[in-house]
């Protein structure tokens, strides 16, 4: 998948460390399990053709995460292209 500059991004991460960098939407949501407000960083991906043929006919999308002990996170979809 290809990074993608997510609506109202607020940052770029990991650009001056010399990733690609990433556009982040830097807001904050309601979680009853977390008790109150949580920040939360949104990122936006777009699938390569053949990713989205291979999502269209069933393929599992995959989350990779450094490290051993993972973040609470969401999987959505984004406003279609214009």
């Amino acid at each position: 998948m290809d990074i993608g500059r997510i609506e109202g991004a607020t940052r770029v991460c990991g650009k001056s460390q010399g990733f690609l960098g990433l556009p982040v939407r830097d807001s904050v949501r309601d979680c009853s399990v977390a008790g109150g407000k949580v920040p939360v960083m949104t990122t936006a991906w777009l699938p390569n053709p053949a990713e989205l043929a291979a999502i269209n006919a069933g393929a599992a999308i995959h989350v990779s995460i450094d490290g051993t002990i993972p973040s609470p996170m969401m999987l959505s979809v984004g406003p279609a292209p214009e």
